[in-house]
């Protein structure tokens, strides 16, 4: 089993790589058939929102270390503008793009830990982690 793994993402087809590789990692972790779709929809989530709102960016997911049980981290990256108002950002239905909105919120829902850093003109990076089940 690898540690992790790192995934530019600036096309489509990048968000599928990401999203294939988190699979193998989390299954490799022992993580159940349902929640592997979990993580499976939190990196497409992240990754559409980075060529959505960014044009590019990263996602970075790995095991996290010393922790009691197996637990995996998500790390979205981009040098965007920046989330104007987090808080709307962060409510169900909001979006500047037209969208449904589900995209952060939805992320939130799905993981069991979830942070957001943005920083206008600076960029956003969104942490997610999943543990497994006991």
């Amino acid at each position: 089993m690898t540690d992790g793994f790192e995934v530019p993402i600036r096309a489509d087809g990048d968000i599928v790589v990401a999203r294939q590789k988190g699979r193998v990692l989390a299954s490799g972790l022992g993580f159940s058939s349902s929640d592997l779709t979990l993580i499976a929809t939190a990196i497409s989530e992240l990754a559409r929102n980075i060529l959505q709102y960014a044009g590019m960016g990263e996602i970075v997911v790995s095991h996290v270390v010393g922790a009691p049980r197996p637990g995996l981290v998500i790390i979205a990256r981009d040098k965007g503008p920046g989330i104007t108002d987090l808080r709307k950002a962060l409510q169900e239905g909001y979006s500047t793009s037209g969208g449904l909105g589900l995209g952060l919120p939805g992320v939130r829902r799905l993981m069991d830990e979830f942070e957001v850093a943005s920083e206008m003109g600076q960029g956003t990076t969104v942490t997610a982690k999943k543990w497994t089940r006991c």
